[in-house]
């Protein structure tokens, strides 16, 4: 198969071909704009030729820190909010076995700074200090409270338990001016990656942002951005009619402009489960401006078959759906037939738990269709390092012509300063 098939039939109920053709000499501008640099919010729009622009060097960079912090580790510790760890989340729960008690050589990444919880950070605390660990704090500024805090307490517990030697233990990325982090980093010497300025944290997956801690799992950050750059020359030169990116945002917008307001991301393998919480924020941080925008909505099925599933199937009309769905999995697992049958599934038997999921996405599109919900199907190949950067890379050239399609910056978030200052006044600070 192609590594990305897109199907919108199950929209043609709600919107025509012609529709979706009438917006042809607006998706190819959108898209113009930001191969050119020419739209809103172009001075962030620095990862749209990044995969094609980064150096050799800095992949072999990124491998050696990843190397010497497995050889003096067991633990990474990625210490960073939103845009910051989601797309290195994302990567490495796709990638990853389901139980961590089978991953690569034992070795284990750990998530802080993404909250401000009391408890959960003690409980980090409790279980750093009987593991071997290093860290790597993600922060553009340096100022975000909630990794800031993190690192703090992270950092005192390191000096604890290295002394002197604990700056060998710390990576920083963060940008090369105007940054506390950076600061501290000369001073106390710790190792550094820069974000290119032109990349928001949103869209920074393929920086070292993203690639160093999926790197530090073992997985082949090669092959990932070798998925981003087919991707980028793929939907950057293919004409309308055939290209899925532009198809994608613009239907999502003809559903927005009949007044459906909410979009579902919907799985039904668990390992896109954080993927979908990536392409939240994506979506969601890009395009929620002027009053405008489409709400994004993570559901990971089946599970939620059995708590939203009768909202999908029968709540307010203003909801459309996109199916992300693996075409290939490695594991069939075959469905025996059992003499006594007391649990009724012998009418299975001979056929697999994949066939079974395959039936269940199917007959899920059919009724949520049939309820008045649009919904559009992507697949992808599996769920390899070359897919996850082929399926990010779609969906972030597709969000910013979506955003452009709507009318706004897809690349600035002040909204999300409106909580920090209100935040940091009750704070004192």
């Amino acid at each position: 198969m192609k590594d990305l098939v897109f199907n919108y039939n199950g929209v043609l109920d709600y919107v025509s071909k012609k529709e979706i053709a009438a917006y042809e000499d607006k998706a190819k501008q959108a898209l113009k704009d930001l191969i050119d640099n020419t739209g809103a919010g172009n001075d962030f729009t620095g990862w749209v030729n990044y995969p094609l622009e980064i150096q050799e060097k800095e992949l072999q960079e990124i491998n050696e820190v990843a190397k010497n912090i497995r050889k003096q580790s067991h633990c990474l510790v990625v210490i960073g909010i939103g845009g910051s760890y989601l797309g290195a989340k994302a990567a490495i729960e796709m990638f990853s076995p389901y139980f961590s008690n089978l991953t690569k050589n034992n070795f284990e990444i750990i998530f802080l700074g993404n909250n401000i919880s009391a408890g959960y950070l003690e409980g980090a605390l409790k279980y750093l200090k009987n593991v071997d660990f290093s860290v790597n704090v993600i922060s553009k500024s340096g100022k975000t409270l909630e990794p800031a805090l993190a690192f703090r307490f992270v950092k005192e517990l390191m000096i604890e338990k290295y002394g002197a030697e604990y700056a060998k233990r710390v990576v920083v990325t963060t940008s090369n001016h105007h940054s506390i982090l950076h600061e501290e980093a000369l001073k106390e010497g710790y190792k550094e990656f820069f974000i290119p300025d032109n990349i928001g944290g949103r869209y920074s997956v393929f920086t070292a942002v993203g690639l160093l801690p999926i790197a530090c799992m073992g997985y082949d950050v090669y092959d990932l951005i070798r998925g981003a750059i087919n991707s980028c020359q793929d939907f950057k030169t293919l004409p309308y009619q055939e290209n899925p990116c532009m198809q994608y945002a613009a239907i999502r917008n003809i559903l927005y402009n009949k007044k459906y307001t909410n979009e579902i991301m919907a799985s039904f393998d668990p390992k896109l489960t954080y993927f979908g919480e990536w392409w939240k924020q994506l979506y969601g941080e890009s395009e929620g401006k002027d009053h405008k925008g489409v709400l994004p909505i993570v559901l990971s099925y089946s599970t939620d078959l059995h708590s939203l599933g009768q909202y999908v199937q029968d709540g307010m009309r203003n909801i459309f759906e996109t199916f992300v769905d693996f075409a290939h999995e490695k594991t069939a697992l075959p469905i025996k037939e059992n003499n006594e049958d007391l649990d009724g599934l012998n009418y299975l038997a001979g056929k697999d738990v994949k066939f079974v999921k395959d039936q269940a996405l199917k007959g899920t599109m059919e009724a949520h269709i049939s309820g008045g919900v649009p919904a559009m199907l992507i697949q992808v190949k599996d769920n390899s390092p070359y897919t996850f950067g082929y399926l990010a890379y779609f969906f972030m050239l597709s969000c910013g012509i979506s955003g452009y399609l709507l009318g706004v910056n897809p690349f600035n978030q002040e909204g999300v300063e409106a909580y920090k200052k209100n935040m940091y006044a009750l704070l004192k600070k």
